[in-house]
């Protein structure tokens, strides 16, 4: 594919993801932040995945301690850095779902 179809498609997932969200009623964002939160758990396991498994034949030696040897590659950090940031997608997901079901608790 050329760079003018990839670009055509992204402007039209931008369009529909837009038009999509706009449509939701307020009384269904709770439910959708419980999906969205689920796919986030997903993109977790992915990244530990991606942290735990790559194993890359040209590490380098981050740093040394007597008896004890850090090897850092770019694979491994990417994938510590994407577990940290679902992580935080994760709980600022709940952190909201959360906030949106104390509004429609009753007030005794």
């Amino acid at each position: 594919m050329d760079f003018v179809s990839i670009l055509t498609i992204f402007v039209l997932a931008i369009y529909v993801g837009w038009e999509v969200i706009t449509k939701v009623p307020p009384i269904l964002h709770t439910p959708l932040m419980s999906g969205s939160n689920a796919i986030s758990g997903i993109t977790i396991v992915g990244a530990l995945l991606s942290a735990g498994g790559a194993m890359v034949a040209n590490e380098h030696v981050f740093l040394t301690i007597p008896g004890l040897e850090i090897h850092l590659s770019l694979a491994k950090l990417l994938g510590f850095s994407a577990v940290i940031f679902a992580t935080i997608n994760v709980v600022g997901g709940f952190m909201v779902t959360h906030r949106m079901l104390e509004m429609f608790k009753r007030k005794d």
